[in-house]
């Protein structure tokens, strides 16, 4: 993957490998590919967050022996974080990512779809918080220091840099994209959205998009074998 941007990382571990292969295929049931959505989810996301996030000390504590240690815990703060799923699909990955870091972490919800003669994509849904604290309302939420966008497939790579430039505008310092597959062109079109800013880490890239935008050899509809919605 000599020609992909410095930002995307695509894993070379080999039971990761072997897990994708087994949800590229059609004859998987909705039941195995959400289990392999989810383990797919959690070896990418351990990799991304081990290069995204350090660790800090916090305060005293002591073991069950009565020893005193210094706690640990991440770099930014669990408080600073946002796991931003794309809808439907993005939320087959939430569970993975949250059982990841080490305290709850803030979920803020992105819909996005293709419309399908343009292939471009259309914001229906969008919760993140953009009202700042003030002395009026000093519950409002900020913007997060690090934002975690998951999505089981960059194709286009127009949601992803859609769902980037959301939370660009958010205000966000650094944003982790976590994905299972991707494409060549998607990874180029959305690590160039903001270069400095945000790093992709996927499971696996392929070369190309059919007509329909649907990624060869690629996933399918991932939200519709997920959901088992195929034929709607």
């Amino acid at each position: 993957m000599a020609n992909l941007p410095k930002n995307a990382h695509v894993s070379q571990h080999p039971c990761l490998q072997a897990k994708l292969s087994q949800l590229r295929s059609a004859t998987t049931s909705s039941k195995d590919v959400q289990s392999l959505v989810h383990e797919i989810a959690m070896m990418v996301g351990y990799e991304a967050l081990a290069q995204g996030l350090k660790t800090q000390q916090g305060s005293t504590d002591k073991s069950p022996l009565g020893y005193s240690y210094t706690t640990t815990t991440t770099s930014p703060h669990p408080t600073s974080i946002s796991l931003v799923p794309i809808l439907r699909s993005g939320l087959s990955m939430v569970p993975a990512l949250t059982s990841l870091l080490p305290q709850p972490v803030a979920v803020h919800h992105l819909g996005l779809y293709r419309e399908k003669s343009t292939l471009q994509p259309v914001e229906y849904y969008n919760n993140l918080p953009y009202h700042a604290p003030t002395t009026s309302n000093p519950n409002a939420s900020g913007p997060s220091e690090l934002a975690i966008i998951v999505d089981p497939v960059i194709a286009t790579g127009a949601t992803a840099s859609a769902a980037i430039d959301s939370l660009k505008d958010w205000g966000v310092k650094r944003i982790i994209v976590v994905s299972v597959l991707a494409t060549e062109e998607g990874l180029k079109q959305a690590c160039g959205e903001w270069e400095e800013g945000v790093e992709i880490w996927v499971g696996g890239c392929d070369g190309e998009v059919d007509e329909k935008g649907m990624i060869k050899p690629g996933l399918g509809d991932i939200g519709d074998r997920l959901f088992l919605t195929l034929g709607k």
